[in-house]
């Protein structure tokens, strides 16, 4: 008969590429780096019993994706059970120790914008997307921006200053959170983006309030959220368009969630007015603005 654990390990490791670590099998919760993350990282999760059927489940915090896996089929109900409540036991205790890091992760972000001061306009990241700073506030040389679940402030981002680096507070959420641009008036529309930049430049042209949602996977999240908090208010989903991935047979992401999330919302949906002479890399609301200034 095979080994479990390695049985296991192969099942990770289709779904996350080659480990270099063996699986502990004691039934409980072990964190580990998937593989392509940051280094330092540990995104991944598992838990593998021995005891009756060998199985247990893995998963990545970061995409919130779990698999339950077994060694076979269960012969009867008692070992059906058995994997049911293991899976059931598995899922509490992560919902509990992601609400303990996503409360770490709101206080530290409460405490760094205490401190932090408001951003330079002349930031480099600002003065490459030719963005007034809004909001945002600045640490050192680290912009950050503002992510609220409601009223509550709960994440930042952190931009340094090639821009290259933007990451959130660890174990701070994101599903749903949004980082708001412009003041709400009764029934005006809403936009919903992607990025900071590509808010700013939204807000900028014509001055309506903007929920910039950081990931194409949260703009329907954001938007859900919105049309409960601001049932008056229209939203206008304003999606990135990621030509260059297309181009290159690996999908529209952009695209693809936004048209995805004004449809399941019933919304109004917007992407950059392409004329087509400009470059493939370019996708979003902010690169065309600043390609436009280039050219003129």
């Amino acid at each position: 008969m095979s080994d479990p654990v390695i049985l296991f390990r192969e099942a990770m490791a289709a779904t996350f590429g080659p480990l270099d670590f063996l699986p502990i099998p004691d039934g409980q919760i072990h964190r580990f780096r998937v593989p392509g993350d940051r280094a330092g990282s540990r995104n991944g999760a598992y838990a593998l019993y021995l005891d009756g059927i060998a199985s247990g489940w893995f998963g990545s915090w970061k995409d919130g994706v779990w698999q339950p896996w077994s060694s076979r089929k269960p012969a009867d109900h008692l070992e059906a059970d058995m994997i049911a409540k293991r899976i059931e036991q598995a899922r509490r205790q992560r919902e509990a120790e992601q609400r303990q890091r996503q409360q770490v992760a709101a206080a530290e972000a409460v405490g760094l914008w205490a401190v932090a001061e408001p951003a330079d306009p002349d930031h480099p990241y600002l003065a490459r997307k030719g963005c007034h700073p809004h909001a945002l506030r600045q640490l050192g040389d680290v912009l950050l921006v503002p992510l609220y679940l409601g009223r509550q402030l709960v994440n930042l981002q952190r931009i340094h200053l090639d821009g290259t680096k933007k990451r959130f507070l660890p174990g701070g959420q994101v599903t749903g959170c949004y980082s708001p641009l412009g003041r709400l008036e009764e029934g005006q529309r809403i936009f919903v983006c992607e990025g900071w930049a590509t808010g700013a430049t939204i807000h900028e042209y014509n001055g309506a309030a903007v929920a910039c949602a950081m990931y194409a996977t949260n703009l329907f999240a954001v938007g859900d959220r919105l049309r409960l908090a601001y049932p008056d208010n229209p939203l206008v989903m304003a999606g990135d368009d990621d030509r260059e991935t297309e181009a290159e047979g690996k999908g529209n992401p952009g695209r693809t969630a936004a048209t995805k999330a004004a449809a399941v919302l019933g919304c109004e949906l917007v992407f950059p007015n392409w004329s087509g002479d400009e470059p493939l890399e370019l996708s979003d609301f902010n690169d065309l603005r600043q390609w436009r200034r280039v050219k003129q």
